[in-house]
């Protein structure tokens, strides 16, 4: 059985709808299906579901951004070729895609009337983002301003997504006015990030989910030492949110038997701070 959308079938994993980054008028389309929500019912019914004494706020989000957006189209070599070669097209898309995230971003503050707001775009890897600063500046930057102007002018603090080492581009994030970032993987500075900013700006992580602490040999006592070793780096002064587990399937042992470690050892030491 093939699952339909209104504009065709879903792409599979791998086939990119965008080859020519000149012909994305005749393939990027506004979803027909953003007329047709029913943003009230869909908020009554979601906040339904909330039990506050689990959660004690509420976070709206735009899904995926702009860089992440040219690549499921493209794919990443394609994508960042096109950035190269023909970049006021990408930027001619991308703003296709703001208008858009501008849209439903106004419907979200209206109807769920979130606690925070954020906008996701993974444009760096472990080492280095995927684009030159001055790649940044002149096609993503923008976008991702616009996109914070929106959260700020609803009046709640913006958030911002971005994994792997986006410390060359945070001082623009922060001028851009989003107060936190997360994942703030450790291939960052985060101390120096954390106090850069005069402790201002919200680290919202700290913890990998890969390396040492996933590994089998990784002994409880190592993994619950490196959470203290975080909390008493980053949490004195404010502006830090811990957050860490080791990434598995569900039923994978290993993984849930150390997350519930870091998850504990966090609920041991976290009235230090909090």
């Amino acid at each position: 059985m093939v699952m339909e959308w209104k504009s065709g079938p879903i792409p599979k994993p791998g086939e990119f709808i965008l080859e020519d980054i000149t012909k994305w008028r005749d393939i990027i389309k506004r979803p027909a299906l953003l007329d047709e929500i029913d943003w009230q019912l869909c908020a009554d019914r979601d906040l339904a579901q909330r039990d506050p004494d689990l959660i004690k706020f509420c976070l709206g989000g735009l899904g995926n951004g702009f860089f992440m957006n040219l690549t499921y189209f493209m794919g990443f070599d394609n994508g960042l070729i096109a950035c190269v070669e023909e970049p006021e097209e990408v930027k001619d898309l991308l703003n296709f895609i703001l208008e858009l995230n501008l849209e439903v971003g106004k419907k979200m503050l209206y109807y769920y009337k979130p606690d925070v707001m954020t906008l996701g775009d993974d444009i760096a890897h472990e080492r280095q983002p995927f684009v030159s600063e001055a790649m940044f500046l002149d096609i993503f930057e923008p976008l991702w301003r616009k996109n914070c102007q929106l959260f700020k002018e609803g009046g709640i603090p913006a958030q911002h997504h971005n994994c792997g080492r986006i410390e060359p581009f945070l001082d623009f994030v922060v001028a851009m006015g989003f107060d936190a970032w997360d994942p703030a993987q450790q291939s960052n500075n985060l101390y120096d990030i954390k106090w850069r900013h005069d402790n201002k700006f919200a680290i919202c992580g700290g913890l990998e989910n890969n390396g040492f602490v996933s590994w089998p040999e990784t002994t409880e006592e190592e993994i619950r030492a490196e959470v203290r070793r975080i909390m008493d780096e980053l949490a004195p002064g404010g502006a830090f949110a811990f957050g860490g587990m080791v990434m598995g399937a569900r039923d994978d042992e290993v993984a849930n038997t150390r997350s519930a470690w870091i998850r504990d050892e966090y609920e041991l030491n976290k009235d230090k701070y909090y």
